[in-house]
This record gives structure tokens, sequence and C-alpha cells, in this order.
């Protein structure tokens, strides 16, 4: 019998009664034993549609044999019983039920994505869950549930934001910095990036990283002055960018020193990856190495690149290896990275305005 998670939520209509009346639809289905209820909350709608009513939330927690897609599927089915529409994403609801867990079970399909990929940001979902479920074990943090309501319950958080040259995650950081009164950090040098690859200077990789983490030590020391930190980079992509530029006995050290700086400064409470595809860093190369570069900064990072004067051929594909390796050095958590953040969450970069509301959505639901 595997456990699973289960969050609830309701603004539509006869909210209770609608929560109710869920589970009351999940204790008599075939296979499944309802075995926690936690208390309900209201809380303010995050995200979506401006105008919202205010949720009911909760959590419930089940013991079934049915696999993670059937899960899903019999979720879908009690949310049509109550009349759940979806034409509006994040929009009002009159019920709401995410599978947030099925054991230790990771599953990330384009049908179905286990761990939630946006609960361990969200209050209003751990704070219930936590109610019920505090010891049941978050497998892509290596943490518990009650680890990630204790991660974002920081009164300063800081909240990193990840992407290859070219990702929007500066404009992204100003952004989310601007909505939420924190202090904006950006990277004081650009990655050292040359020839679309990462440079083979050992010394200017090192540099690098010393010039990073002063700058999130600075921060660090007024961060009691603003509602928490927000920064444009994480020292630890620095390791996945140089990993390709550097020979084996440099690359170790690097990764070494790497560790080592980032286990003295302050980890993240949270990392906002942000993906983009080829076709996106293309059009923004493009841009940058064109008219863009003499009349704005945006995307400014990629201007390091040396090859931006000629074609993006050999740039696109080395900022998409980049891109693959910061995604796996993400997943990365546990004791073998203790510096990794224990809540990521993935946001596409593809549309920069979109991408910028998922973000700020993200970190206000930690607060």
């Amino acid at each position: 019998m595997a456990r699973c998670l289960i969050g609830c939520g309701s603004n539509l209509g006869k909210r209770r009664e609608q929560l109710d009346r869920a589970l009351e639809l999940l204790r008599f289905m075939p296979g499944v034993e309802l075995t926690a209820v936690s208390r309900f909350r209201e809380t303010v709608p995050v995200g979506g549609p401006a105008a919202q009513g205010p949720f009911l939330n909760g959590a419930c927690l089940i013991e079934t044999e049915l696999p993670p897609r059937a899960v899903l599927d019999m979720l879908a089915a009690v949310e049509n019983t109550l009349q759940r529409d979806r034409s509006e994403r994040w929009g009002p609801r009159t019920i709401d039920l995410d599978l947030l867990l099925y054991d230790d079970v990771v599953v990330d399909t384009a049908e179905l994505t286990v761990p939630h990929p946006r609960m361990a940001t969200r209050r209003f979902v751990l704070e219930p869950a936590a109610e019920i479920a505090r010891d049941l074990p978050y497998p892509t943090g290596s943490c518990t549930v009650g680890d990630l309501l204790d991660n974002i319950s920081d009164p300063h958080p800081f909240v990193t934001i990840v992407g290859v040259p070219g990702s929007g995650a500066a404009e992204v950081a100003a952004a989310v910095a601007d909505a939420t009164l924190s202090r904006l950090i950006h990277a004081p040098v650009p990655l050292p990036l040359t020839e679309g690859r990462p440079s083979a200077a050992f010394a200017r990789w090192r540099q690098t990283l010393a010039e990073w983490s002063a700058a999130l030590e600075g921060g660090r020391r007024g961060d009691d002055a603003s509602h928490g930190l927000v920064a444009d980079y994480w020292c630890g992509s620095l390791a996945a960018a140089a990993a390709t530029g550097l020979d084996a006995d440099e690359s170790a050290a690097f990764r070494a020193e790497v560790a080592a700086t980032q286990a003295s400064v302050r980890a993240p409470t949270a990392a906002i990856l942000l993906t983009v595809d080829a076709v996106t860093l293309e059009e923004r190369i493009a841009f940058r190495s064109g008219g863009g570069r003499d009349h704005s900064t945006v995307f400014g990072d990629l201007q390091p690149t040396a090859v931006l004067c000629d074609t993006a051929g050999d740039t696109v594909p080395q900022l998409l290896a980049l891109q693959q390796r910061l995604v796996r050095s993400l997943r990365c958590a546990g004791e073998r990275c203790p510096s990794t953040p224990k809540a990521v969450v993935a946001v596409s970069g593809v549309d920069l305005a979109r991408a910028a509301g998922e973000a700020i959505a993200a970190v206000e639901a930690m607060l």
C-alpha cells in the first residue's frame, strides 16, 4: 500500500461542503483508504486571475494499491463529479485535488509530475500537509514535508533565479525583487563564457566564484532591512558551467572549492530554475548581437559570449548542454549536495512575462 498526500482546495460556492464531499467520495473509492485529514485554512489566492475569492485549503493522506497515474485519474474523476472548471489556468474552482506525494516515488512525464512541481514553496500546501504527514519523505529534496515547511519559514528568505545566459534570469530576478520588496543581488561579473564554451582558465573561474560569493555576503549583511534576498545567479552553477572547460584535476579541485564556498555562504531558501529551448536562445542571441545590444540591457548576460558576432550554431548547443547540467545539479540534494536548495521550482523562460509571473507566485506563496 502506497501512502499518498493529496492537497485539497476550493474557492467557489459552498467551499466547506465541497471539500467534505470530495473527501467523502475519496473515502468510498475502491482500493483507497482515507487515513488522515487536516484542518481547513482560509488562504489568499496566489497567482492566477485577479479578484478571486479566498480559498479553503487542506490536505489528506490516503493509502492505496493504485499506481500513481490511476490516483491522478481518480482525483480528476472526483473533481469532475463536483463540476470542476478547467478553462482558466489557476482560475477559481469548486474543487482542486492535487497529488502531492506518492510514497518516495519520482515521476516526471507529460501527464504527471510527482512530487508536485510547485508544492515546495507553497505555504498553503505545506502547513496542512505537515499537520498530518510531517515526516513523509520529499524525495527530490532529500528531506521531509516538515523540513520543507521549516525551510520556507525564514522571515528573510533567499531566492535564487537560476538559468543559462539568455534564459532571462536577471530580468525575472528583478521582477521578483520588485514584487516582493526584496533586496536584489546581480551577478557582479558574468559567467566566463568564450567561444560558446566555459573558459579553460582555472584562475578566471576561481575569481568569478570569489566575486559571486562576496556579493552574497554583502547582501546578507543588510537582509534584515528587506523582506528577503533575490539573486540572479547561484554559486553552485559555476561547477556545472566549468565542467567541460577544465581538465580532470582542475575540475575536481574547482568542484571542491565551489562546495567549500557554498558551505560558507547562506544556502538559498528556494531556487527558480528557468529553462529555455533552442529557438528561444537563437532569437535572444540574434537580438543581443544585433541592434538590441545598443539600446537595451535585456539578456545582457549573453554579451560576453565571443561567438555572438557570428552565428548561434555553436553557442546554442553549448548553452543547452549547460542547462541540462544545471538541472542535474539542482536535483542533487541531501548529504551528497548539502548546499542545493530543498525547494526547486522549474519555470519555462520562453515567455518572459509569464515566467516572471510564475516566479513571483512561487515566492509569494512562501510568505
